[in-house]
């Protein structure tokens, strides 16, 4: 089978994210099938972009082939990062042709974040008459409406919902991250036509220590963060940790607060990440004269596990949404931690309460800082014998459900047409 992939921030290992698109490239790979990726020359979450030559560009990475279609840079998420997904757009719509004479796919995987990268998708699966998938991460426009506070009729908000709309009603089958999902799906067009499942995951192998031991930490922790981390063991403190961006949506404030008022001196809570939020959050510190808080930085992937090794409960948090976690979620970083045998605290009002459902950690009220201190509370007064308890059931809890050697037989069922198996 020849599979298109689609999506403007797709990465590599070399390049940074997205992860997931690169992950299940690979597996379909190894089963004998042939993939293409198309993305946008530049992505703000990328660790490296590729150098381009013109509009079009074609790369050839770890046996994938790669088209980049060349677009601006820009920062944050004004008037620049517009041009450059409009441009995106544009592109992706013109060389649809180009695409699909060079590659001529069986498939095509809509995965863009937004919703306009569908009319390109369109055009490239009608020339070769291959099967289309619409693989949903977030619901957009809904996710702007309720987080962004834009009206529905706003004309940008419309245009995306048109777009939604347009999709459900082209595809062959939704692919969707949101368990809960499918009648909003269904209401705006996809009708009859299947659903399946199919969150993130994690490699098993990347999560094997294969450096364990002093001298391993050495190599895959910074000097200064292993001093922090491994005196804060030898003084038998605990250390709370989170991993990843740096920004208020995931409710670091509330996680920064909570921890403050622990007012333990037997705990240390760490930072492992960068974002634009990061200058606020240090005031925030600063301010209310919080100590032992440390921010480690933006560290490689391969680099995780040894970090997560070293940390005794593991945070995740999300701004409380009126709607949009109605339809449930699957943040990559929380199978990390659960990937690590950590207890996390989880922060997120999710139809599919994760930490529930695996019974790996303790869930807290969404913006509510006494809710967090005292589920943070709680895992450090069960000791380390019920944390490392609740730790294994996560992981166990990955190693079945959240793989991608098993996501990937569920997706292979979507892009040929079989019913799907996964329960949402």
């Amino acid at each position: 089978m020849r599979i298109l992939f689609e999506n403007d921030h797709a990465g590599s290992r070399r390049y940074g994210m997205s992860h997931r698109i690169y992950q299940f490239a690979e597996a379909f790979i190894a089963r004998g099938h042939e993939v293409m990726i198309v993305g946008a020359s530049y992505s703000h979450v990328r660790r490296i972009n590729p150098e381009t030559h013109g509009f079009y560009t074609r790369e050839r990475i770890d046996g994938i082939e790669y088209r980049w279609l060349r677009t601006p840079r820009y920062r944050g998420n004004g008037v620049g990062r517009v041009i450059h997904m409009l441009t995106y757009r544009l592109l992706l719509w013109l060389y649809a042709g180009k695409i699909a004479r060079e590659f001529h796919p069986d498939v095509v995987i809509c995965a863009g974040v937004e919703t306009f990268d569908i009319y390109g998708c369109v055009r490239i699966a009608k020339k070769v008459k291959a099967r289309l998938i619409y693989e949903v991460r977030d619901l957009w426009p809904l996710t702007p409406i309720m987080l962004g506070d834009y009206s529905p009729k706003h004309p940008f908000i419309q245009m995306m919902q048109k777009a939604e709309n347009y999709a459900y009603r082209h595809a062959d089958a939704v692919v969707s991250l949101l368990p809960d999902a499918h009648e909003h799906m269904i209401e705006h067009g996809l009708g009859s036509k299947p659903f399946y499942f199919i969150p993130n995951g994690v490699v098993a192998a990347d999560w094997q220590i294969t450096d364990p031991g002093e001298e391993g930490l050495k190599r895959h922790v910074q000097d200064v963060h292993l001093d922090i981390l491994r005196n804060a063991h030898k003084e038998g403190k605990v250390v709370i940790g989170y991993v990843g961006t740096l920004n208020l949506a995931n409710d670091i404030d509330i996680l920064i607060h909570g921890f403050g008022r622990l007012k333990r001196d037997d705990t240390i809570l760490v930072l492992v990440g960068s974002g634009m939020e990061e200058g606020h959050l240090k005031s925030i510190i600063a301010r209310e004269r919080y100590s032992n808080i440390f921010f480690l930085g933006q560290q490689p992937k391969q680099d995780i596990p040894y970090y997560l090794s070293l940390i005794d409960i593991a945070y995740l948090g999300m701004k409380r949404s009126p709607l949009v976690f109605t339809f449930g979620m699957s943040p990559n970083k929380i199978y990390d931690y659960m990937m690590a045998g950590k207890p996390i605290v989880q922060a997120i009002d999710a139809a599919n309460n994760i930490v529930e459902i695996a019974n790996c950690g303790i869930y807290a009220e969404p913006d509510n800082v006494e809710a967090v201190r005292n589920a943070i509370q709680q895992l450090i007064d069960m000791g380390p014998e019920k944390r490392r308890e609740l730790g294994e059931n996560g992981r166990e809890y990955v190693l079945s459900h959240n793989t991608y050697d098993v996501l990937t037989d569920e997706y292979l069922r979507a892009l040929s047409g079989e019913p799907p198996s996964r329960e949402a």
